[in-house]
């Protein structure tokens, strides 16, 4: 007589025997001796920190279950096999795999198979876990006709769990659509326009596992890096990577891949406009050539009791040789005194000698030939360059001319220039016309594959700059021009692509939203037409009634009723995001301070001990809470430059809510979002 063993009991045996497996897995690499095997120190070195990333990558982390799904396929495909779908692969002893990584194509139906595709599978099993621990599972049998299609209920759970500490990877709960961008191939780039909650961010760090997984050696040479708005930004992806077992990827923002100089200073945001213009990138090559001068005398090479004339006219060929070819200006410098030492041996051999390479190279490095070259190809500092032209209203004038209007050049003339690179008082803006004068000179090392998210508020030198990283790699643009802040945000994809270099990028729309409720998403799309007008609003998934709030105070009682609107939403599970004006942040960190609430900043890791954050506005981009309070709608437009940008920054802010949102205020409310409250 059988007896029938429970289905969880089965599943939490395979869990435990799967973590044993990959315990198993990380003894045998740090069991390794690679005494033997090295030939010297440096391999030695190498292969050594191999292994200790290889013993990082398969660590197991207590809190994330080592897999969420099951696949059965049919018996007439896979050998009608069983595949345990997880963050990593864990094979046993034999080698057997006891959990497939989920970016193995075995994998791919989990994500896209449906009843109208079942794609070979007999069942779709998908886990639920509280605290690690494999507490559920609901199945779907994809080939029987007889089941009705419907919504998985622990897919909606995962997707709503509430959030604390840093953002978590989506492994589980990826969608058809974003599945397809996930696995596109390396050699493509691939921009995701998407408003909030699609889960864009989620899409484009899961492409950059995906790429590592499939091309593993290839982006170990040639690198990866994931490119955010600000440092709080990339402190709160951080943990999603590492938690898919990537260790290597880069982060930083725009500002530190330019770090040339350091920056002191601000612009005012007309000037900051222009320096970002694309326009700036030819007043930039104009000023880098004019260093070059065309020769009047003939150069006199002495060898020994030989000397050798080359005509002016012979080197002002190979300048204009040169200069015609356009490549980077250093380049160009290095190969002049070569040009100029193989002129030399021609005359030489119709002298009846024979030089040799040596005999080249050392004509090269003569000194009447050293001397001609700084002459006519002097070498050019990027940021002396930039710092002049900044500060000559003259040399801007000359190089800027029928470029920029007399108004434009005004604007980008310091009020008092600078004595030298170090004590000037650098902005942003700079670092980048530096960053973009320096590939004007040397070549910008390129990587295998950027991420850039949050695109949609760089200038068009940013996007330049960026674009030189990615110049022989691919990229993953994510972005929402609904969301762009910047007076030079873009106006469309098509332009951002041609500044970044990758004109032929495939643009995809993620248009369903799983994270922002319905409610919500819908309160901030009436924003839409007066700041995007055309973007198709997000379409929610997430039906969660009485998500929205507003409230209106009076003035003397606003700051009373947003500590008290913060108090009502900690009675709930998860994170508190309170979203102000930056010029309320300091009075509200007082009213809250006051009341005995304690908060953290923007970036800083929420735990259960400590789930309130004091967020401005400016920074609020790309973060997520369960609840937010939102002070003052009418203060966050006021405190930007131009109403369009004040209402993008609004609908930023609006939009940051997972499960419930209460806007509360005591000036009247934009009239963009008349009729609501």
């Amino acid at each position: 007589m059988s007896t029938s063993v429970d289905p969880l009991a089965r599943e939490r045996a395979h869990l435990a025997d799967s973590r044993a497996a990959l315990r198993a897995m990380r003894e045998d690499v740090e069991a390794l001796d690679i005494k033997d095997v090295t030939a010297n120190w440096v391999n030695s070195l190498v292969l050594g920190r191999q292994i200790e990333e290889r013993i990082k990558a398969l660590a197991d982390l207590s809190h994330t279950p080592l897999f969420f799904g099951r696949l059965d396929y049919l018996p007439t495909t896979q050998e009608g096999r069983r595949f345990y779908i997880g963050r990593r692969h864990v094979h046993d002893a034999d080698g057997d795999p006891m959990v497939i990584d989920w970016r193995a194509p075995v994998s791919q139906p989990f994500y896209r198979a449906s009843k109208k595709d079942p794609q070979d599978v007999g069942l779709r099993r998908r886990f639920g876990y509280t605290g690690g621990e494999l507490t559920a599972y609901e199945d779907e049998h994809l080939s029987d006709p007889a089941e009705q299609e419907r919504t998985s209920r622990l897919l909606q759970a995962e997707i709503e769990r509430p959030r604390v500490g840093p953002m978590r990877d989506i492994v589980a709960t990826i969608q058809p659509e974003q599945d397809e961008i996930v696995r596109s191939g390396l050699g493509g780039t691939v921009c995701v326009q998407g408003g909030p909650g699609t889960g864009k961010t989620a899409v484009g760090l899961h492409r950059v596992a995906y790429l590592l997984y499939a091309h593993r050696d290839r982006l170990a040479r040639t690198g990866t890096l994931v490119i955010g708005p600000n440092r709080s930004f990339l402190h709160y992806i951080e943990q999603v990577l590492p938690a898919l077992g990537e260790l290597e990827v880069q982060q930083a923002t725009v500002d530190d891949l330019v770090a040339h100089v350091e920056v002191r200073g601000t612009d005012e945001a007309a000037t900051a406009t222009v320096k970002g213009d694309a326009r700036m990138a030819e007043v930039l090559r104009r000023a880098v050539r004019s260093h070059v001068t065309l020769p009047t005398e003939p150069l006199m090479v002495v060898r020994g009791s030989r000397r050798w004339r080359v005509p002016a006219y012979e080197l002002e060929e190979m300048v204009r040789e040169l200069l015609d070819r356009d490549i980077r200006y250093g380049a160009a410098r290095d190969a002049l005194p070569q040009r100029i030492a193989h002129a030399v041996l021609v005359r030489m051999e119709q002298a009846g000698e024979a030089p040799d390479d040596r005999v080249q190279d050392a004509v090269a490095r003569n000194t009447a030939v050293k001397a001609a070259v700084k002459a006519l190809w002097p070498p050019v500092d990027p940021a002396k360059l930039v710092l002049r032209l900044l500060g000559d209203a003259e040399f801007l004038a000359a190089h800027a001319a029928g470029i920029l209007t007399e108004d434009e050049q005004k604007l980008l003339l310091w009020a008092k220039p600078a004595r030298s690179v170090k004590s000037a008082k650098w902005s942003a803006a700079d670092a980048v016309l530096i960053d973009e004068a320096k590939d004007l000179v040397e070549r910008t090392h390129s990587l295998g594959h950027v991420v850039l998210d949050e695109a949609q508020d760089l200038s068009p030198m940013q996007y330049r700059a960026v674009g030189r990283r990615c110049s022989t790699g691919s990229a993953t643009i994510l972005g929402d021009l609904a969301q762009g802040t910047t007076p030079w945000a873009t106006e469309s994809w098509v332009q951002a692509l041609t500044h970044l270099g990758k004109p032929e990028a495939v643009v995809e729309e993620l248009t369903a939203g799983f994270r922002v409720p319905r409610e919500v998403i819908a309160y901030a799309s009436l924003l839409l037409p007066y700041m995007s007008p055309g973007l198709a609003a997000v379409e929610s998934v997430r039906e969660n009634p009485g998500s929205l709030s507003i409230r209106h105070r009076e003035p003397a009682e606003l700051d009373a009723g947003v500590v008290a609107a913060c108090v009502e939403s900690l009675e709930h599970e998860g994170s508190i995001g309170l979203i102000a004006a930056d010029a309320r942040i300091a009075p509200l960190a007082e009213a809250l301070t006051a009341a005995g609430l304690t908060y953290l900043s923007p970036g800083e890791e929420t735990t259960a001990e400590s789930r309130l954050t004091l967020v401005p506005a400016s920074l609020a981009k790309g973060l997520e809470y369960d609840y937010v309070v939102l002070d003052d709608p009418a203060a966050v437009v006021d405190g930007e430059p131009d109403e369009r940008t004040g209402l993008r920054r609004l609908y930023v802010a609006l939009t940051r809510a997972v499960s419930g949102l209460t806007v509360v205020h005591s000036s009247p409310l934009p009239p963009q979002l008349a009729g609501v409250g």
